[in-house]
Order: structure tokens, then C-alpha cells, then sequence
């Protein structure tokens, strides 16, 4: 039986504006992840490496079963790893991330996002976000007719227990699928049909990406950058695979 592979490459830029690179991103094997520290923000760029740094150790084949449980105790460690950075750091106190991950194994896949980091899938030809921006106008009920609403983000990772959880969703892989995770410094300012004819143009995850990014700068790079394009492709005879014991905590950077 043929199994699927997924081949990863990441770019991010700092843009023509910000003074520091507040993104993280990480392509393993199993798991890739954005991070988007929040502007504004105490020590943005340390939430979310902390965060990215927390959720390495899970880069592994698990049981596809086991996924969405994995993702969530991955997610739940790195806010954990975000408390125990401000506790040390009270100059921290304020500081926050978005984050947009996947997981997957087999045929199965696991998209994690909270913020308005994307997450985005090209299948046929057709783009698709396949996240929710958890932005005030996408959660609070007849936005449109509430007045002086902030166009802000309403949910993001910065270590509080108050129930600002990631949505979790499952999908099923195919070879020929083509997903992407980004930071808002492209969703933002690149329209997502432009998106879609460099994705649809290019068969390289590597050039792919760097085009991205590109047309951000284009558009004047007002924010950081980054992208992550994900080729799922057929590969050899489907391995044996076995679950793996979660670690009982997982700590972030010191």
C-alpha cells in the first residue's frame, strides 16, 4: 500500500517596516507550525519562539488517532512554557502569539490555529483557507451591526488558563494536496487569488514560498513575513506505525 510523504520548505522576511522579526516558524517531519508575535507586544518575538520551541519534541509519527490529543497537549505545553516565561521575566507580562499548526500521520492530518495566523489548502486548483481569523468581527455574533468594533485580534497563546483555546479540525490528506501556513504579513496584504496563481504555477514548496514573500514585499511588507508550503506526494510501502507515550510536561526555553 502506497503511503503518503510531505515535503516542507519555510521563508520568512522581516518586511520594509518592522524593526525586528516577531514570526517563528518550524518545518520537521510530522509537525509544521507559524507563530506570529503580537505587535504592540511585550517581547513578541520571544512568545513565539517559545512557542515553536515547545511543540518540537511532538514532531513525531503518532497513531493517527492519536493526533488531535497530541496537537492539543502540544499547544497546552507551550502555553504553559509561556507562563513560566513571564513568571521569570515580569517585563513579559504582556506578551502574546498567534499560532497556526499541523500534524498529521497516514492519511490523516490535524490543522491547529488561534489568531489570525492562516492556514490554507490548494487542492485541484481551487484555494481554500481552512482556518478562522479569530478576529472580533469573525466571533462576535452580527458584527456588521455593532458599532466602533475593534478590527483586533480577540484570541491568542499568552500563557493565561481562561479558556483561549486553538480550534483543532481533521482532514484527510491526498497526494497532489498543496497546503500553506502563513503569518497575517502575507494574508494581508497579497489577495488570495494572487496567492493561488503562484501556488498553482509552481511546482517546488522552496520557489513557491520565496514568491510569496516576494509579493509581500511587493506590496509594501508592511509586517513581518512568513510562509511554509506543504507538498503532500505518494511515496513508498505504508510503515508500521505505532503510538507514541506523550511527554508528561514539556518546558519552553529559559
Amino acid at each position: 500500500m502506497s503511503r503518503l510523504t510531505v515535503e516542507a520548505s519555510a521563508r520568512t522576511h522581516i518586511g520594509l517596516v518592522r524593526r525586528h522579526n516577531e514570526d517563528a516558524v518550524y518545518a520537521g517531519q510530522n509537525l509544521f507550525a507559524v507563530a506570529d508575535g503580537l505587535g504592540g507586544h511585550a517581547a513578541g518575538d520571544v512568545a513565539s519562539s517559545t512557542v515553536i520551541d515547545t511543540l518540537k519534541p511532538y514532531d513525531r509519527v503518532h497513531s493517527p488517532p492519536d493526533l488531535p490529543d497530541v496537537l492539543g497537549q502540544a499547544i497546552h505545553s507551550a502555553s504553559l512554557a509561556l507562563r513560566n516565561r513571564i513568571e521569570i521575566d515580569p517585563d513579559a507580562a504582556t506578551m502574546g502569539t498567534t499560532l497556526v499548526a499541523m500534524l498529521w500521520s497516514g492519511t490523516t492530518v490535524i490543522v491547529a490555529n488561534i489568531g489570525d495566523s492562516r492556514a490554507y489548502l490548494l487542492r485541484d486548483g481551487d484555494l481554500t483557507q481552512i482556518s478562522e481569523d479569530h478576529t472580533y468581527g469573525n466571533l462576535v455574533a452580527d458584527a456588521a451591526d455593532v458599532p466602533n468594533l475593534p478590527e483586533k485580534i480577540a484570541r491568542f497563546l499568552d500563557g493565561r488558563a481562561d479558556g483561549r483555546s486553538p480550534d483543532l479540525s481533521r482532514r484527510q490528506l491526498h497526494s497532489g494536496d498543496r497546503y500553506v501556513l502563513c503569518s497575517d504579513g502575507l494574508s494581508g496584504v497579497v489577495p488570495t487569488g494572487v496567492m493561488r496563481a503562484v501556488l498553482d504555477s509552481t511546482t517546488d514548496p522552496g520557489d513557491a514560498a520565496e514568491r510569496l514573500v516576494a509579493l509581500a514585499l511587493e506590496s509594501g511588507g508592511p509586517d513581518n513575513i512568513t510562509v511554509l508550503v506543504m507538498d503532500v506526494r505518494s511515496g513508498g510501502d505504508d510503515p508500521v506505525v505505532e503510538a507514541d507515550k506523550l511527554p508528561t510536561s514539556t518546558s519552553g526555553p529559559t
